[in-house]
């Protein structure tokens, strides 16, 4: 099997066309706030990432410039790393995205520890519980996820495979030389 590097972007490049298209319809709000699809497309997008922004505007100052440089820059980041041969930086391009978009659907749907959903009870003794909204979007942004890391995981250990075999047919030949 051979890495297919636009395989190993789609998934970073998912949640980053979420984050920008939210970015996106919050800046068109602002100029034409009379326009019903753009209300649509973002009521669509902000439960999945603006609680997040929010989170990142306080420290960056709210500006959609600085945004939309962060953006850019991770996406080229991302993908020169699926593109990068004999690295495994798409791992960490992949599971870095999988661990943003976790992290952007438990800040969007208020998770807590105050909650009675899940209850658990910490080493020292301290009950506490979380609750997360998994609905039909928050699912499937999560089940994509999981496949793009199982196919980083796949992709690298058939590279390994083969790298295995090509050393060992390689000393074979040192050997009988």
């Amino acid at each position: 099997m051979k890495r297919k590097p636009l395989l190993l972007f789609a998934f970073p490049f998912l949640v980053l066309a979420i984050l920008a298209g939210e970015r996106m319809a919050t800046f068109l709000l602002g100029a034409y706030p009379a326009s019903p699809t753009t209300w649509w497309i973002w009521l669509e997008l902000r439960p999945l990432s603006t609680m997040l922004w929010q989170q990142v505007d306080v420290y960056l100052g709210g500006s959609m410039a600085v945004d939309a440089a962060i953006l850019a820059a991770a996406s080229i980041v991302c993908w020169v790393a699926c593109h990068t041969r004999r690295s495994a930086f798409f791992f960490l391009a992949n599971h870095v995205a999988l661990i943003l978009a976790g992290l952007m659907i438990a800040v969007g749907s208020h998770s807590e520890t105050a909650s009675t959903i899940a209850a658990f009870t910490s080493p020292s003794g301290l009950p506490y519980s979380l609750a997360v909204d998994f609905t039909l979007k928050n699912s499937l942004v999560l089940i994509l996820g999981t496949m793009a890391c199982a196919y980083c995981h796949i992709a690298f250990l058939t590279e390994a495979r083969e790298r295995s075999v090509r050393a060992i047919r390689i000393l074979a030949l040192q050997r009988d030389l």
